[in-house]
């Protein structure tokens, strides 16, 4: 075993043969920041998978939220048969599952048979701009703050309500309370603990909001790795949840309260890990590198027209609320909770949170979307704009968009994204939006049968 809670295939092939590992779990993740995947067996993994991978319909990158086939993808269609494509295990990313007993997990590229990579899947995108973040010398560091509400309903309970009438954990705004998030600390404790066993640094949870909302920070690491540990998270969370009889979501915003964010903190480093974004000065102020300044810039010039990419779903758009601590106006500031691109640390800790994400989010696209933004700036040496002090939310800055019917033509005219991610990635994810929007626009909400039943 390489580190706790990590795995290389000697300590697996150790596990296996003394009856503590019996199951691996192949995942890849999906549009939707699923883990899609199957359950082997440990000898069959150990025999068969770890060297020569395993199969998947490559359908799994062509559904909706409801696994529904949908027509119209390059990737996987009728026409081509639903064939499928290569899940080639990624074996840097071996590691416990302590939620399930005997279990270990191992993260997944989706390729093509020809070993070409399937260039829509998530974690294929997110390779790309890191290739390209290479190609200038530098390696990004991600964390990631996920926000969930939770509830003291199971699944099931939840499902057959409707998902209406459910009992939030705590009954009260617990934002940061100690005495709050005691209410539930069992079921706090069992997610930090048994990440922190499947190798994954947790710093904190903390109290939010919503009724029963907490929000969990990761300990920064490479953006491919980060993005690998989110994707585990949010199903080992479910998982735990489950097994405890609560039931919890990271949905962007599940009622009128305050919604769900996953803030991003992002930096660079140089292949010698020397910070790049800290410096002696310039136009991103004190302490900050004129590299800082240009990848700033182009995220406030792109972030627009990549935001499908950060805000996938119908309900991403109903967090930005003015005065909700969720960003509606695109500018950057110091330690400034109004704006959408905030600057905290200092030296090596100085760092870019962005804060337009929702606990909804896609961690794989959003880096990616972040990074093509930054080296579009870098790339053509964009000026920074002033730091905004004060409150943005009344602002005359630019706004993000207000609908994913917006977002979605943004990105489909981007192009900045068709240079960044392709022709095919850019159709892809507009495809998957335009789908969606179709879905709802099809569905008859509760405001509807509320606002018209007996009154229109």
């Amino acid at each position: 075993m390489t580190a706790p809670g990590r795995l290389d295939l000697e300590a697996l092939r150790a596990l296996a043969g003394s009856g503590e590992i019996d199951t691996v779990v192949v995942a890849i993740t999906d549009m939707q920041g699923r883990l899609q995947g199957k359950r082997v067996t440990a000898a069959h993994f150990l025999d068969e998978v770890a060297e020569h991978s395993t199969e998947g319909c490559a359908y799994l990158l062509a559904v909706d939220v409801e696994m529904a086939t949908v027509g119209g993808y390059a990737v996987s269609s009728w026409e081509q048969g639903y064939g499928d494509f290569v899940m080639q295990p990624d074996l840097d990313t071996l590691r416990l599952v302590p939620w399930h007993p005997g279990t270990a997990t191992c993260a997944a590229d989706a390729i093509w048979h020809d070993g070409s990579p399937v260039a829509p899947s998530p974690r294929q995108v997110l390779r790309a701009q890191l290739a390209r973040l290479a190609d200038h010398g530098w390696h990004a560091l991600a964390a990631t703050e996920l926000e969930f509400l939770v509830f003291r309903d199971s699944y099931e309970d939840a499902w057959t309500a409707g998902y209406r009438g459910l009992t939030p954990a705590n009954l009260y705004n617990v934002d940061y309370s100690i005495l709050g998030t005691g209410r539930i600390e069992p079921l706090l404790r069992r997610i930090r603990d048994e990440m922190g066993r499947a190798a994954m640094r947790v710093e904190s949870v903390k109290g939010e909001c919503n009724l029963g909302q907490h929000e969990i920070a990761f300990r920064f690491d490479d953006a491919l790795s980060k993005a690998d540990e989110h994707a585990l998270f949010k199903t080992g969370a479910k998982e735990i949840a489950a097994q405890e009889g609560f039931s919890l979501t990271f949905m962007a915003k599940y009622d009128e309260r305050a919604g769900s964010s996953c803030h991003v903190h992002l930096s660079l480093r140089d292949a010698d890990d020397v910070p790049v974004f800290a410096g002696d000065g310039g136009p991103g102020g004190a302490g900050t590198s004129p590299v800082f300044a240009s990848f700033l810039a182009g995220m406030l010039a792109t972030v627009r027209e990549l935001t499908l990419l950060l805000a996938p779903n119908v309900n991403s758009y109903k967090r930005f609320v003015p005065g909700s601590f969720a960003p509606t106006a695109i500018a950057w500031g110091h330690d400034n909770r109004s704006c959408a691109f905030r600057i905290v640390g200092r030296g090596p800790s100085l760092r870019i949170e962005t804060r337009v994400p929702g606990g909804d989010v896609n961690p794989y696209l959003a880096l990616a979307a972040l990074l093509a933004g930054g080296l579009h700036g870098v790339e053509r040496g964009l000026e920074l704009e002033p730091a905004f002090a004060g409150n943005a939310y009344d602002s005359d800055a630019p706004r993000l968009p207000a609908t994913l019917d917006e977002a979605t033509e943004l990105f489909a005219r981007s192009a900045v994204a068709r240079s960044a991610f392709g022709d095919g990635v850019v159709d892809h994810y507009t495809h998957m939006a335009r789908t969606e929007l179709s879905s709802f626009r099809a569905a008859v909400t509760d405001w509807e049968r509320v606002r018209c039943f007996e009154r229109m």
